[in-house]
């Protein structure tokens, strides 16, 4: 599990949902005053230079972010995304893609808190020098976020959005998704809940959406983006999902108006599709 390092895959078409995503829930958390905290599980680097070895290596980006950056036909929910990476790169060229904790950071309000856990010994270092200026307002802890999910929910102010997404590279990756969110629901019923995993070949991916709709949650959305068709021998990953526990009533919308356009420009052959599926109480 250590071996994985999310600077080679930064700005892959998985990236751009999963962030967009956030974005839209960040900013709906935000429009009541009071304050809620930012939980990332597995939060990696902080953000990711695309110039730099590993990104250069395999170069994901260029059939994801890159494809988007300089389009000006934006839904409003991919708009609302690309302005902020926009922020970030001010110069105008794409050079740094942000990890999920600087995008959150960026969506935050002064009274909102980050708590953020990593595993990896180089990129908590990375992530605690990308965030030492924050204070006490940021906290990055060297530790395992399944079990750190334990440690801080439910959170002093009873408001919160976590973020789950390991890097699935082994196979009890996708039990401990599952236990987490329980455990996760059983503290913190309230909570908005956004889980990420990727589209493969393999059981485990493919029966996890049915096992988390069996969630003790009476309101989820599900979506997915399927880039390619699944290759003939099974390796790679074609496409990702997204499933979020007590999504806002905006999302649905958002995403109803943005899955089509990604799948028209971040599409890679006749197989790109898009689904989209809710429950509410």
């Amino acid at each position: 599990m250590l071996s994985y390092r999310h600077a080679f895959h930064a700005g892959n078409h998985a990236d751009v949902l999963k962030h967009l995503i956030l974005v839209q829930l960040a900013r709906y958390l935000g429009r009541k005053e009071k304050a809620f905290w930012y939980v990332d599980s597995h939060a990696g680097a902080g953000s990711y230079a695309l110039d730099s070895a590993q990104a250069s290596k395999l170069h994901e980006y260029r059939e994801g972010i890159a494809r988007l950056w300089g389009r000006q036909d934006l839904p409003p929910a991919v708009a609302e995304y690309l302005q902020l990476l926009r922020a970030i790169n001010p110069g105008g060229a794409l050079k740094v893609y942000p990890g999920s904790p600087d995008l959150a950071l960026a969506t935050l309000r002064a009274q909102d808190r980050l708590r953020l856990f990593e595993l990896h010994s180089r990129d908590v270092l990375h992530l605690r020098k990308r965030f030492e200026a924050e204070g006490s307002r940021v906290v990055v802890e060297h530790s395992d976020g399944f079990a750190g999910l334990k440690a801080v929910l439910p959170p002093p102010p009873r408001r919160a959005l976590v973020l789950i997404d390991p890097a699935y590279e082994e196979k009890h990756d996708y039990e401990r998704v599952v236990q987490a969110l329980k455990d996760s629901l059983q503290r913190f019923p309230g909570g908005t809940y956004q889980l990420w995993y990727p589209q493969l070949t393999r059981l485990e991916a493919h029966d996890l959406p049915g096992r988390l709709k069996r969630l003790p949650a009476s309101n989820w959305l599900h979506v997915t983006l399927r880039v390619r068709t699944p290759a003939a021998d099974g390796f790679g990953m074609h496409g990702s999902g997204v499933f979020v526990i007590n999504p806002p009533w905006t999302l649905q919308a958002s995403l109803e108006e943005a899955m089509p356009w990604l799948v028209k420009v971040l599409g890679l052959d006749a197989g790109a599709a898009f689904t989209l599926e809710s429950q509410a109480s």
